[in-house]
C-alpha cells in the first residue's frame, strides 16, 4: 500500500460514475424520468420541466431537495420512480470486485441515491454483499451531498473516523466537505462539466479517471510490499 494510504481503515464510495463506468450513463436514464415525473407533476411539458429540473439540482444538491422545498413532493414515491430503470447497460466487474476485496479495513457506499437503488446497482457489476455498509441519502433524513449534514451522518451513523478515511467521488464539490472533515479526498474525473463544476486542488487529494485501474494498483502495490 502506497504510504500515502496506509493510515486508511475505512474506503468510502460514491456509486454512480465510480463504482460503474461514466460511460454506462444511467443518469441520462434517470434524467428523462426526472423530467417526465416534473412533467406529470406541474402539468408542464418536458422541455420547461428539464428546466426546472436543472435548476433544482444547481440550487439545492438534488432534484429531490428542490422538489421537496418547493412542492412538498413525496421522497420514496419519487425515487420509486426515478430509478425504475433498464440496468442491462452494467456489465460484471470481477477484478473491480477482487480489488476493493483486498483493501484493508471497511468499505462503504455513500450515495445521494437510495438504498434499493444502490443495491442493484451494485448487483448488476456483480459487488453485490461486498460493502460493509450502504449510507444512502434516507439514511441523512434527505439531506443530500454536499452539505454537511449529510457527512455528519455517514459519520454518526457508521462510526467511522474521518481522519482515517478515503472518499471518492466522481462530483468535485462533494469533496470539500470530506477535506474539511479530515478524509483523504480522490476525485474521479470523467470529463463531465457537471463533475469538475466548483472544482478546487484545495481539497482534492489525487485525482484519477478509472477507479477499477487505480484501486487494482493500490491491491497489486500491496501484494508487491507484503512480507
Amino acid at each position: 500500500m502506497p504510504p500515502e494510504f496506509s493510515h486508511i481503515d475505512h474506503w468510502i464510495f460514491d456509486l454512480d460514475n465510480v463504482l460503474y463506468p461514466a460511460e454506462c450513463d444511467l443518469f441520462s436514464l434517470i434524467d428523462i424520468k426526472m423530467g417526465q415525473y416534473v412533467a406529470e407533476m406541474l402539468g408542464c411539458d418536458i422541455a420547461e420541466a428539464q428546466k426546472i429540473q436543472k435548476a433544482y439540482f444547481h440550487d439545492h444538491g438534488t432534484t429531490l431537495a428542490g422538489l421537496m422545498h418547493h412542492h412538498g413532493t413525496d421522497p420514496q414515491d419519487f425515487l420509486d420512480y426515478v430509478h425504475d430503470i433498464d440496468m442491462s447497460r452494467l456489465s460484471h466487474a470481477p477484478d473491480l470486485h477482487s480489488a476493493i476485496a483486498a483493501l484493508p479495513g471497511e468499505k462503504l457506499v455513500f450515495t445521494n441515491g437510495d438504498r434499493p437503488y444502490a443495491e442493484r446497482v451494485l448487483d448488476n457489476r456483480g459487488l453485490g454483499g461486498l460493502f460493509d455498509q450502504i449510507h444512502d441519502v434516507l439514511a441523512t433524513d434527505l439531506v443530500p451531498k454536499p452539505e454537511k449534514a449529510a457527512y455528519h451522518s455517514l459519520i454518526n451513523t457508521t462510526g467511522i473516523d474521518p481522519k482515517r478515511s478515503l472518499f471518492v467521488e466522481d462530483m468535485a464539490r462533494n469533496l470539500r466537505p470530506a477535506k474539511d472533515l479530515g478524509m483523504t479526498t480522490i476525485w474521479v474525473n470523467t470529463g463531465s462539466d457537471w463533475g469538475a463544476r466548483d472544482h478546487a486542488p484545495d481539497y482534492i487529494d489525487h485525482e484519477i479517471t478509472d477507479l477499477e485501474s487505480w484501486v487494482t494498483g493500490l491491491s497489486s502495490n500491496r501484494e508487491e510490499t507484503s512480507p
